[in-house]
């Protein structure tokens, strides 16, 4: 194995975007590459290579390049995490955005916007790239339509029993009240923030709440969101939140599908108007800021499309190999 890879921060959190040295991946739908993926050991040693250790980390995150579903996106995308592939990803947006503009692979004028049309498996997104002198300032996507599943579900968990409300934003997500669990969003409480949260994501994906409604490709809740209400800013409701996703994963980032998840909660309840502005913060103060743009129908929900800003930034490139000889092969993972 050879491949070349650029990396990205956005607000922090990783995103691996894989340029060269993958091998095709068949199908004619972002979907249809998804299940080859999930389902061909062979292809997906890739994955593993470069999110293992030594190459990568237990919350290394990236993406696989893949054609777009038709000629109305500029490219397509397969998300993947340290088990497996997710079916949509906020920072990950963010950072194609970015690299695909300053790349050129979209043709960008120096200053004002262009918009990155990319297929991901939960549908087709739109992020508009802001330059300035050349310069990406920020990014603003247009997620799928979000949406609420379920409130207020009851959890009975190793902490006492509390409430989750599941909502969709490209993904399924439990966001939960961390101060129902006696935990504040905050370095302090890292590791219980990351075992609860992956016990009531396991909790939660086999009840009838994990199944998407049109689309059992997109089953499973994805993670849980554990926030902080810090209480109403003058331009609208200022919250921070640590997800986990996949298997104990930590989103350092807001984490954008999951920012849109919440958005669709707090406008549902009425504390998020079209006027106002979600500030979306962090476990490492980072901010991403959001807000809805349309009520529409989705999957036989009220719904809306929410519209997310963040930043990403390089840092750095690297071409990663394997020695035939090394016995780790394409790497490990303790967590």
């Amino acid at each position: 194995m050879k491949v070349t890879v650029v990396d990205y921060h956005t607000a922090g959190e990783p995103f691996r975007i894989a340029l060269d040295g993958v091998p095709e991946i068949p199908g004619a739908t972002i979907l249809e590459r998804r299940a080859f993926a999930q389902q061909s050991p062979e292809f997906d040693a890739y994955r593993k290579f470069l999110v293992n250790e030594p190459r990568g980390h237990a919350d290394m995150y990236g993406g696989f390049l893949v054609p777009p579903n038709d000629d109305g996106a500029h490219f397509g995308v397969l998300f993947w995490h340290k088990d497996g592939y997710s079916t949509a990803c906020g920072h990950g947006t963010i950072a194609l955005a970015t690299w695909a503009v300053s790349t050129g692979r979209v043709p960008a004028a120096e200053d004002g916007d262009t918009d990155v049309v990319i297929d991901v498996p939960s549908g087709r997104v739109t992020a508009r790239v802001t330059r300035s002198a050349g310069v990406v300032k920020n990014v603003a996507f247009r997620n799928i339509p979000s949406y609420v599943v379920v409130r207020d579900v009851a959890v009975h968990t190793t902490r006492g029993d509390v409430h989750a409300d599941i909502s969709y934003g490209g993904a399924l997500y439990a966001s939960v009240d961390a101060a129902s669990l006696g935990l504040g969003v905050t370095p302090t409480h890292y590791s219980d923030l990351i075992s609860i949260g992956r016990e009531i994501k396991w909790l939660l994906n086999d009840t009838e709440w994990s199944k998407h409604p049109t689309d059992p490709r997109l089953n499973g809740i994805y993670g849980t969101i554990l926030y902080d209400d810090l209480g109403p800013s003058a331009t609208g409701p200022h919250q921070r939140n640590l997800t986990i996703f996949a298997d104990g994963e930590a989103d350092r980032s807001p984490c954008g599908s999951g920012t849109s998840a919440r958005v669709a909660l707090l406008s549902a309840e009425g504390r998020l108007t079209v006027d106002q502005t979600l500030h979306h913060d962090s476990i490492i103060n980072t901010t991403f800021q959001a807000r809805v743009v349309a009520s529409v129908e989705s999957d036989n929900h009220p719904a809306v499309i929410t519209e997310v800003n963040g930043t990403a930034y390089e840092t750095g490139r690297a071409t990663f190999t394997l020695d035939p000889d090394d016995t780790l092969g394409t790497g490990f993972t303790l967590r």
